[in-house]
């Protein structure tokens, strides 16, 4: 079976795509401006977008999200868990690497961290921090994503990921990578960890690839816009 996909489903998604923060109404030139697609089309797509509910069309000509948009999110707020989301991407990291994989957000205290969820692999010598861990502000990979992007709006071009060896102990190494969610914001990082004397023996372009990758889909599944995890991840 084929997949894909509808081409005119995927154009009527980008249309919607165009309402954010500060754009939440638009004019058929204004939306024309932003997508690629001829205005004539632009029209259709949200002709059917407002007999379905999810546009609708101002008395001055400006278009916006209609109400089957909010009946949506709250549907998916209703049965939306982080860790149906984290849980099997960091699976699918210790599986490629063969390490450690964690998940770190903002903890209560400044500049430190809380290791939210973390996956290990059943065999051999790993890094054991455990889910539920503060750790305080420091040098490692991990750190400095957070002493980073918690402070700032993001830094679209930094070289990704940071890597660091023998920070938070002496015996082990680490690769980090910021995560972006909803509204383009900065929500945590994801880690690869493991002894040092092993990952110096390691395939390192496929070990970024891989947390890279990582990061690209926690960031698709929390929120983040294209625009953002294209200039963030490339």
């Amino acid at each position: 079976m084929s997949n894909d996909g509808v081409a005119a489903v995927e154009r009527a998604l980008t249309v919607l795509d165009c309402f954010k923060p500060g754009s939440e109404k638009l004019t058929l030139a204004e939306l024309s401006k932003r997508l690629t697609l001829h205005k004539t089309t632009i029209f259709r797509l949200l002709n059917s977008l407002i007999r379905c509910g999810y546009a609708v069309r101002d008395a001055d000509g400006r278009y916006s999200l209609g109400p089957r948009v909010l009946y949506l999110g709250r549907v998916y707020e209703s049965g939306f868990r982080l860790s149906d989301v984290v849980m099997p991407v960091l699976e699918k990291l210790s599986s490629l690497t063969g390490e450690s994989a964690a998940y770190y957000v903002e903890s209560d205290q400044q500049g430190a961290r809380l290791c939210l969820f973390r996956h290990q692999p059943h065999e051999g010598l790993h890094s054991q921090v455990l889910a539920g861990s503060v750790m305080p502000p420091d040098d490692s990979s991990t750190g400095r994503v957070f002493k980073t992007w918690a402070r700032l709006p993001g830094i679209p071009g930094e070289r990704l990921p940071f890597f660091s060896c023998g920070i938070r102990d002496p015996y082990t190494s680490s690769w980090s990578v910021p995560i972006i969610g909803d509204d383009d914001r900065f929500v945590g990082a994801v880690t690869i960890a493991g002894p040092s004397e092993r990952l110096r023996n390691v395939d390192v372009p496929y070990f970024e690839r891989a947390i890279i990758q990582a990061a690209v889909d926690l960031s698709t599944g929390l929120g983040a816009s294209a625009e953002i995890r294209e200039a963030m991840y490339g």
